[in-house]
């Protein structure tokens, strides 16, 4: 395995701005991303210090059923006695979802060593899994290579109720059936067996969406004591209840600042991340199992769809006796997290930058203060055989990204076509055609009227002509189909969707190929949060 970094433009404008100094976008932020702001940081968090044993003993009930690993148990020490922590987090999609949720936990246990041993302290690494999220659609699906053909494999399963990851039941003959079909378009290797075997054995020990997220990531990054805690955890959503109040009593103010924020990024030139209003709860509210997103209107908390009308002190007897009725949303999450945890730094994607951007008067409003935002890694992982194919064409990585594989299968395509064969065709077309304006004008001699007849017969013969066109390329491309595949197969693993690898595939396709110790071996690598894109060779 070899890990290679290369600089590659940034197409995110925010993201790329954010690696750039003096731009408008660090006004945006409480800290630049910077050693000295690592130090201020844990400065304030010194400051902040409170008792986290209740904070430790959540996770660590939440923890012990997927299987505490000796270095998971360390960290909970640490935790408990004081650490900080890096924080990331994803939605609980299928088979850990996107590859960019790996890259997330290995961004966070990156930056949790790199930080421990620079700031000669305790930082532990925690992924908070978005198990609050309903939007089921988002993470009900992956993406395989079938061939060298890109395929969305989907769980068969629908709900039309809002119900969140962490309370939907899965259907777990539904899900053996996409795992088996996923793994199926891998194709047979020696570790295939093996790993239908540890899918299946974790699916059948979960229950929801979230369930069999969580046991998938622990045993990942199990070896490295990643701690995680959902979101809608009823534990941990009583040890917000306090927290929630405080969000609730600001939530005019919280929506206002955002909203001023937000206008304010649109103006220096960004686009707008959250659409923001005035009116926003910037909170869920859960009933009958389903998640409705509030408003304030005339003094109350409302979703008039969902026909919930809630006071201001209503709402927070409910944060007070049943805070997992409640839930947060984009704004009111990092807030959360601040109030909740010990935040270092928060590893995210660009969509969570630019959202992030938005909130630093809200943190301010809660006399919080913004954690350094700590942009996630990102990898391409390149197997034997793509690395063999770049090989034979003289292509790199960023060639297939910017379109170069596609460009030569085209061409190639075009090279290869029977243009005598298309000749012929069109003289047969032409001289049919003049025979048919030849007979049309002895008809109107005649003064014979078949017009209709003839433009439908001629139609007919067109079609005939067309087929035959396409039935000689198609002949023809199938004598060249295995260097058409190449060129598929390059884009399809490369840049599938006309994006970054990680947005589509998730980790096991890759596991089958490497081996179940694919991320202990990603991890042994050196990794650094930068404006830099690494190449990881199989």
């Amino acid at each position: 395995m070899k890990l290679e970094s290369i600089q590659v433009p940034v197409k995110n404008r925010v993201l790329a701005d954010y690696w750039s100094p003096n731009t408008a976008i660090h006004t945006f932020f409480e800290y630049e991303y910077s050693d000295e702001s690592f130090k201020q940081r844990v400065k304030y968090l010194e400051q902040q210090a409170r008792d986290q044993k209740e904070l430790t003993a959540i996770i660590r009930r939440y923890m012990e059923p997927l299987g505490l690993s000796e270095k998971a148990k360390e960290h909970l020490q640490q935790l408990e006695q004081g650490a900080v922590a890096v924080v990331g987090g994803q939605q609980a999609g299928v088979l850990t979802g996107p590859l960019y949720s790996v890259h997330k936990a290995i961004s966070v246990i990156t930056l949790a060593k790199e930080q421990s041993e620079k700031l000669q302290r305790a930082v532990v690494p925690v992924f908070w899994i978005a198990g609050e999220d309903h939007d089921l659609e988002e993470i009900n699906h992956t993406y395989t290579m079938h061939g060298v053909e890109l395929k969305k494999r989907a769980y068969s399963e629908r709900s039309r109720r809002k119900t969140m990851a962490s309370t939907t039941s899965l259907n777990k003959e539904s899900m053996t059936q996409l795992i088996n079909t996923i793994v199926k378009d891998f194709g047979e290797t020696v570790y295939t067996e093996g790993l239908i075997k540890q899918l299946v054995d974790a699916l059948n020990k979960s229950e929801t969406f979230t369930d069999f997220f969580a046991r998938l990531m622990n045993q990942l990054f199990k070896e490295e004591g990643l701690l995680m805690i959902d979101a809608a955890d009823v534990g941990f959503r009583q040890y917000e209840s306090e927290y929630f109040a405080q969000i609730i009593n600001h939530s005019e103010e919280i929506a206002r600042l955002v909203t001023e924020k937000e206008n304010e990024f649109e103006r220096v030139g960004y686009d707008k991340p959250i659409f923001a209003t005035n009116e926003a709860a910037n909170l869920f509210y859960v009933k009958d199992g389903e998640r409705h997103l509030l408003e304030r209107r005339h003094h109350q908390f409302v979703n008039l769809a969902a026909n919930i009308k809630l006071s201001r002190e209503e709402l927070l007897a409910i944060a007070e006796k049943h805070p997992e009725q409640l839930s947060n949303n984009v704004v009111t999450r990092p807030l959360m997290q601040e109030m909740a945890l010990p935040v270092l730094a928060f590893v995210g994607g660009p969509g969570e930058l630019a959202y992030w951007a938005t909130l630093k008067d809200a943190f301010a409003a809660l006399n919080l203060q913004m954690p350094i935002f700590a942009p996630r890694l990102n990898i391409t992982i390149i197997t034997r055989q793509v690395e063999q194919l770049l090989c034979e064409y003289s292509l790199t990585v960023e060639d297939v990204w910017e379109g170069k594989a596609l460009q030569l299968k085209n061409q190639f395509i075009a090279d290869v076509q029977d243009e005598e064969a298309k000749k012929q065709i069109q003289t047969m077309q032409r001289l049919l055609l003049e025979q048919y304006e030849a007979f049309e004008a002895y008809l109107t001699e005649q003064q014979i009227s078949l017009e209709k007849i003839l433009a439908k017969n001629k139609e007919n013969h067109l079609k005939q002509f067309e087929y035959m066109q396409q039935k000689v390329e198609q002949t023809v491309l199938s004598k060249h189909e295995t260097t058409i595949r190449k060129f598929t197969k390059l884009q399809n693993e490369l840049y599938p969707n006309d994006g970054y690898q990680e947005r589509s595939y998730n980790p096991y396709q890759y596991i089958n190929e490497f081996g179940p110790k694919l991320i202990d071996e990603m991890l042994k690598k050196t990794y650094s949060i930068g404006n830099h894109h690494y190449m990881l060779y199989l």
